[in-house]
């Protein structure tokens, strides 16, 4: 790292009340020598809000231009710039144009630094009323419905907190995906328009979660899915089997036995009961 160069600086912006920017974030604005901003409207908007005048160069920065920007920004830094990267809310490169940059800078041994600031993620994990002594980040949950079933089934023997992003228009079949390949009754949290004047929480099992939502929800989501229980990870599908096997046998219609099989297994009701249906083929 060379300390006669500029530096990058990554700044967290507010989710929706602008009271959260730091005193940092304020003096960054006005000070940079250029701000890299994902919508240039917006970073005068937020300007405005905390009665701050951008004093630098305001170009634009966003996944379409990152690639083209990219080296005309690194050259200013190298050249003794400051340069304040910001998104539209939390923290740049979390799901958000900005890791490209940073990485060109570590390449190129320039400083890079950071004003810590709001971040959905852990807000969200905050609120969840979940276990967050251990969590991972998934970003947004893919949009293919085949893709998205894989991605949840691997969910399935996690032992951390799950935190991702989803579209509200997305929101309800992802759910209704997370509740059949997880189980209904596996707990997470919906949580929208975090830190705005609607903000809202839904707590409850993925079935209850994916009821609500299919009426339709707005705005920003970030969901929190629980961890898989202790067993889920040493549970045998076979020995699942045999127990759904056993309830149809005592007179249980196979859906049901299958369901109450699967409970606290970390295997759905659809799993056990293809399963059943291929040992009995």
């Amino acid at each position: 790292m060379n300390d006669d160069h500029g530096a990058l600086v990554l700044a967290g912006t507010p989710m929706g009340q602008p009271g959260d920017a730091s005193p940092r974030l304020r003096d960054a604005l006005a000070t940079a020598d250029i701000v890299a901003a994902e919508d240039t409207r917006r970073a005068r908007a937020l300007a405005s809000s905390l009665d701050v005048t951008i004093g630098g160069k305001l170009v634009s920065y966003y996944d379409h231009v990152e690639a083209e920007r990219t080296p005309g920004l690194l050259a200013a830094i190298g050249d003794g710039a400051t340069v304040l990267l910001i998104t539209d809310a939390g923290m740049p490169s979390v799901s958000d144009p900005g890791y490209r940059l940073v990485a060109a800078c570590a390449d190129a041994g320039l400083r890079v630094t950071c004003l810590p600031g709001p971040s959905a993620v852990t807000t969200a994990l905050a609120l969840s009323a979940l276990p967050a002594d251990r969590f991972c980040f998934d970003g947004f949950a893919p949009r293919k419905p085949g893709a998205r079933r894989d991605w949840l089934a691997s969910l399935r023997t996690e032992p951390r907190t799950v935190v991702f992003f989803e579209s509200p228009h997305r929101l309800a079949q992802t759910l209704a995906d997370a509740a059949e390949v997880l189980g209904d009754a596996r707990r997470a949290a919906v949580c929208r328009e975090l830190t705005k004047t609607y903000e809202e929480v839904r707590r409850g099992g993925l079935g209850e979660l994916a009821a609500w939502a299919a009426d339709g929800v707005k705005g920003e989501i970030t969901v929190v899915i629980a961890a898989a229980a202790d067993t889920d990870s040493t549970a045998d599908l076979d020995e699942v089997v045999t127990r759904a096997q056993q309830l149809a046998d005592g007179g249980m219609r196979l859906k049901d036995a299958c369901e109450a099989a699967a409970q606290g297994t970390g295997f759905t009701k659809r799993d056990v009961y293809q399963a059943v249906v291929a040992s009995r083929s």
